[in-house]
């Protein structure tokens, strides 16, 4: 909750279609149960999508005040934003309020296992990495459940612009400074690889403020770009096993 008195809401500046908006335009009905998850594949890769992040924090937090602290009677809480790491840890985003550690899931490269761990905290926002659409592999029970469930889904880059977008967010200083600590306090980036981040939040200035962009995408289309392995993994093959041994019972 570092971030609670370092910014607000109206700090943030959205468009929508080259227009004015809010953020609730860009994610409907938005509400404090809102639960929201990036698809992260590199190094970096979470904070192409910081600008929503940093924003919807700020917008979870008002609906809270004035009662947010530590003192009693007071609430302390933080918004149910997860990171999905594909294949392995890349980054640690507790600067930019992505607590407790839990929350930074780390899950197989297999598309059936990234959306069964997005099921599994019943994310109602996606974001995934802009890509090509691919025909991935999934338990028919675990596509219905997330169709079902997810309510907006956004594509995002890495490099926090997007081609064909039809979002902007504009951030502000304060959030701008969390991304860069997360940049700083994660461990086992190289110098030279913070230097690549660092230039790369540089050029996303526009009049001194970094700028990102998004496109909204279909729910099921985002399902379609979790990864760019469509095979399945061994944990989603045994799952083929157990299915092809019912079925050879119940013949």
């Amino acid at each position: 909750m570092h971030t609670v008195n370092a910014m607000s809401y109206q700090d943030f500046d959205f468009e929508l279609n080259g227009q004015e908006a809010l953020l609730e335009d860009i994610f409907p009905g938005f509400n404090e149960h809102d639960r929201i998850g990036v698809v992260v594949r590199e190094v970096g890769g979470g904070t192409g999508a910081s600008a929503v992040l940093m924003s919807a924090l700020t917008r979870f937090y008002d609906f809270f005040r004035p009662n947010l602290g530590v003192e009693p009677g007071q609430q302390f809480i933080y918004p149910e934003f997860f990171v999905f790491h594909v294949g392995e840890k890349y980054m640690t985003h507790y600067w930019m309020d992505i607590w407790p550690p839990h929350k930074e899931v780390i899950v197989e490269d297999d598309p059936e296992q990234i959306l069964e761990a997005i099921n599994d905290r019943g994310i109602t926002r996606l974001l995934v990495e802009d890509m090509d659409l691919l025909e991935p592999i999934f338990l028919k029970e675990t596509v219905n459940a997330a169709k079902h469930r997810i309510v907006t889904a956004l594509a995002y880059s890495p490099s926090g612009r997007i081609e064909n977008s039809d979002v902007k967010i504009t951030s502000c200083e304060a959030a701008e400074k969390n991304v860069m600590d997360t940049i700083k306090m994660s461990e086992g980036l190289s110098n030279d690889t913070m230097e690549e981040l660092f230039q790369r939040r540089e050029s996303l200035k526009i009049n001194g403020r970094v700028t990102e962009t998004y496109r909204r995408i279909e729910v099921a289309d985002a399902l379609h770009m979790l990864t760019r392995n469509i095979e399945p993994g061994p944990t989603t093959r045994s799952y083929f096993a157990l299915l092809e041994l019912e079925a050879e019972i119940e013949a």
